[in-house]
């Protein structure tokens, strides 16, 4: 099978990276097998501690491979496939170790919904986000719509969905929906910097930040600051939390 997902880990940064620059690295059936495997590969090295999700060429991703689905039988058919990429979403969005999206270009239909599972998102200042599918007579189906409407307010997230026109870089950070926007050919080494960051704080602290802000945001209030408190008390009871307050009142480095 030809690779059309490269993965490079070095100095506890993975760097997963779509490469189907010609097709605008739009997503097919080897794209979601390979984005699995390197998931696999991430959460099963001990040695990785954060990742980059980035695109090859001029998009960081086009969306679904319509040359793919066009050739689908039948609804259920398309059920099958849009599951697969539902799972392989679930899977990087609930993956331990924290992710950054590098966006330089495009990122629209599934390229946005790869970049709304990532915990982190730097983009471009050329680059675009968006939902085209309604053009189309379709909508998101890799959780796009439910993603978008718990990270914009709903008004956006139905501009999005309705309109099919795409947010620009600046129009993206000033509601909160990336991070930081950079010049062209900046992204990556900043997404990697963001990245190094957070592989420098204590892993059992980011999973918990994870799960938190990913649960939390879905619960009632009480029942969040519930898990909240019982979250926090469990990470006081570990040896790491415990070796770094220690540390810090006796004024020492904190462990590595």
């Amino acid at each position: 099978m030809a690779a059309v997902v490269q993965f490079e880990s070095v100095d506890s940064i993975a760097m997963v990276t779509i490469d189907r620059p010609q097709q605008l690295n739009a997503i097919d059936g080897s794209v979601l097998r390979q984005l699995d495997a390197a998931l696999d590969r991430i959460e099963s090295d001990d040695e990785i501690r954060a990742f980059v999700v980035a695109g090859e060429g001029r998009a960081f991703c086009a969306g679904a491979d319509l040359t793919e689905l066009s050739s689908l039988a039948n609804g259920a058919a398309f059920r099958a496939w849009i599951r697969e990429f539902t799972d392989v979403l679930d899977r990087l969005e609930r993956c331990s170790k924290p992710s950054v999206a590098a966006v330089d270009g495009a990122a629209l239909g599934g390229g946005l919904e790869i970049v709304l599972a990532c915990d982190l998102r730097v983009v471009s200042s050329s680059a675009r986000l968006g939902f085209p599918e309604i053009k189309l007579g379709m909508l998101p189906g890799g959780g796009g719509t439910q993603r978008i409407l718990r990270q914009v307010p709903r008004a956006v997230a139905k501009q999005l969905l309705l309109t099919g026109e795409p947010l620009s870089a600046e129009d993206a950070y000033r509601i909160g929906l990336v991070n930081a926007v950079v010049a062209p050919g900046e992204v990556v080494a900043t997404a990697r910097a963001f990245a190094e960051s957070l592989a420098a704080a204590p892993a059992s602290a980011l999973a918990v930040a994870k799960q938190l802000v990913d649960d939390g945001a879905t619960m009632p209030l009480g029942a969040a600051i519930t898990l909240e408190r019982e979250s926090v008390s469990h990470l006081f009871d570990t040896a790491d939390a415990r070796a770094r307050i220690t540390a810090f009142v006796e004024k020492r480095s904190a462990p590595g």
